[in-house]
């Protein structure tokens, strides 16, 4: 093997938010199959049938692929599932209580926070057009949420329980990049499932809702959830997040709403205005902003590192 033979190409850097975009666009889909199984389960149920549906087809896949049994968790993965299963629930719980405009936009916003939180706590410091993209995202969710005209009365507590969840939507993002710095991605997903099933189980039991369904027809709104939302649209975004820097995860995957809005217009007659549709377009120039945003990686570093393997090796 010859030295030219150790100069690795560069990686390709839209593999990772393809990702983030592919696994927002399956995210974008759990409202609708929430609001299908409303009528059979409460929502803290469904979410953790969610989670229960979805974690022998991660094993079989996780075994199937990488042909070995499951790696170690780490604390990582259990504070990014923890955070998980909290935001859905207060997610839930936020919008029994305020608008759903409201609560939208404003969960919305952990993702851009994630940004800020990569820059201090993971030294990743974006580029300046990323702050562009920021605005114009944000701009875009709020012209989205909030700009259908009002859809109940809001409650500064309902209002308060979407700021934690835009919180823990932070803290979720940004443990699952850490993990993925660790471990494969279907690794992180697996025990990420894991973890959310625990805890979802445990808010069901604290919002005293049952478990099962009157009937087996009840369970195919979690079932739909479980392929689409957490193995399809989780699962990507754990991939993605190992490809690319979280500041742009973040607003990639504000996606999801404008998928989600996109759906409800064609499924249940709700179609948008011009200022929502307008803050769909607003997000998608800030995802494709953001993508100006990323620090491309050396390639010379790791073909030295693989030169020095070689060399270890002979």
């Amino acid at each position: 093997m010859t030295e030219t033979d150790l100069h690795l190409p560069p990686p390709r850097a839209w593999v990772g938010p393809l990702l983030l975009l592919a696994g927002g666009f399956c995210i974008g889909l759990a409202p609708i199959g929430l609001r299908y199984g409303l009528d059979t389960l409460g929502p803290q149920a469904i979410a953790f049938w969610r989670y229960v549906f979805a974690i022998p087809v991660l094993f079989v896949l996780l075994v199937a692929i990488e042909r070995r049994m499951p790696a170690r968790i780490n604390r990582y993965i259990v504070l990014a599932g923890t955070f998980f299963a909290l935001d859905i629930a207060l997610w839930h719980w936020g919008l029994t209580l305020t608008t759903v405009a409201n609560a939208t936009f404003i969960v919305n916003m952990g993702n851009v926070c994630v940004g800020f939180a990569a820059w201090l706590f993971l030294k990743e410091k974006p580029k300046p057009i990323w702050f562009v993209a920021v605005f114009v995202a944000v701009c875009g969710a709020a012209a989205l949420s909030l700009g259908g005209g009002a859809d109940g009365k809001g409650d500064i507590r309902g209002d308060l329980l979407a700021v934690g969840a835009a919180f823990l939507v932070a803290g979720y993002m940004l443990c699952s990049k850490l993990s993925r710095n660790r471990l494969g991605a279907m690794d992180v997903i697996f025990w990420l499932t894991v973890v959310e099933a625990g805890v979802a189980a445990l808010v069901v039991l604290a919002a005293g809702e049952r478990f099962f369904p009157a009937t087996l027809a009840g369970f195919a709104a979690p079932l739909f959830l479980a392929l689409a939302a957490q193995v399809g649209g989780q699962g990507l975004i754990i991939a993605g997040l190992g490809r690319t820097p979280a500041a742009v995860a973040g607003i990639v995957v504000l996606i999801q709403p404008v998928v989600a809005a996109a759906i409800s217009w064609q499924l249940f007659d709700e179609p948008l205005t011009g200022i929502q549709g307008s803050g769909a377009a607003l997000i998608l120039l800030g995802i494709w902003l953001s993508q100006r945003g990323i620090r491309r990686r050396k390639v010379r570093p790791a073909a030295k590192e693989l030169q020095e393997a070689v060399r270890s090796a002979e």
